[in-house]
């Protein structure tokens, strides 16, 4: 499905569905778009995560139920897919700042209306990439699995943590001190980050990696191989992790939604990171996102 309708379609599935216990998953299913990449395109495109949005807007709406019918509460909160009344009345105080007994006396609430998708697409068609083709690639590294609303404060954070275990001494010039420095010095690992979504809900796997070179996998290391398909390579010049960052957006929310040619396929993609220092002003990295022709 064509990317800005599939962002537009999963919205009215959303609309469609909220006194339905739908998941991440099941909106994703719906639009044909890998969770992840929902995920991230969605929350580029509206602000809100996909969970975020079904949950305001059935808070919306039982404000709605409150005012026009004389339905109990406890109705209401089975209604819109709550468990229990206590949580309901929780969820419902937060976001409005009012009980719902409150709200359904005249006290005011907040409102929190379907969105509208109206992109205007700046500097999509002049962003650096090159559509090549790949014959294939088998990855090894270390895994670690994160949400998809924390993941671009906790990734840096996860490669902090691997580079001073594994990564430092080898990038040192010194001789590997066990099987997993010996793993990073043979295949590289730290030249690539791997998002992989293949969990379901809003998480992911992410791999700390290199290609591998065969040999003995140490234990606890994982293993990921791609097929062979045609990757849009956006090549990227500025301090980690923020340019990447700034890039991987600009991907989702201009490039993605105008481009006439490519979609998404697959349910991974690839960071590249170079040789040198991260947070040089000069650094280059790279963003891999598998696609296919319209």
């Amino acid at each position: 499905m064509e990317w800005l309708t599939g962002i537009r379609a999963a919205i009215d599935f959303i609309e469609s569905n909220l006194e339905e216990d739908i998941s991440v998953q099941d909106v994703a299913g719906k639009v044909f778009i890998s969770p992840i990449f929902l995920q991230r395109g969605f929350s580029f495109m509206t602000g809100y995560n996909v969970g975020e949005y079904i949950r305001n807007r059935r808070l919306y709406q039982a404000a709605i139920d409150l005012r026009s019918t004389e339905d109990p509460i406890i109705d209401i909160a089975y209604r819109y897919c709550y468990e229990t009344p206590e949580s309901f009345t929780k969820a419902f105080s937060r976001f409005h700042g009012a009980t719902p007994s409150q709200v359904r006396s005249g006290a005011p609430f907040n409102q929190f209306l379907p969105v509208k998708i109206n992109i205007t697409v700046q500097g999509g068609d002049k962003m650096d990439y090159k559509i090549t083709r790949k014959d294939g690639l088998k990855v090894i590294g270390f895994q670690k699995i994160f949400d998809s609303e924390t993941s671009y404060t906790e990734i840096p954070k996860f490669w902090g943590e691997m580079v001073e275990k594994y990564l430092s001494n080898v990038e040192a010039g010194k001789e590997p001190a066990n099987e997993y420095e010996k793993a990073v010095l043979d295949n590289r690992i730290g030249e690539f980050g791997i998002c992989i979504d293949d969990i379901g809900s809003t998480k992911f796997r992410y791999l700390i990696a290199g290609e591998y070179k065969g040999g003995e996998v140490p234990l606890g290391m994982e293993i990921y191989e791609f097929p062979v398909g045609d990757w849009a390579v956006f090549d990227i010049t500025g301090p980690c992790p923020g340019a990447l960052q700034s890039v991987n957006t600009k991907i989702f929310t201009e490039w993605l939604p105008g481009n006439p040619d490519y979609e998404l396929s697959g349910n991974a993609n690839v960071e590249w990171y170079a040789d040198g220092d991260p947070a040089a002003a000069d650094y280059k990295s790279a963003i891999w996102i598998p696609v296919k022709k319209k």
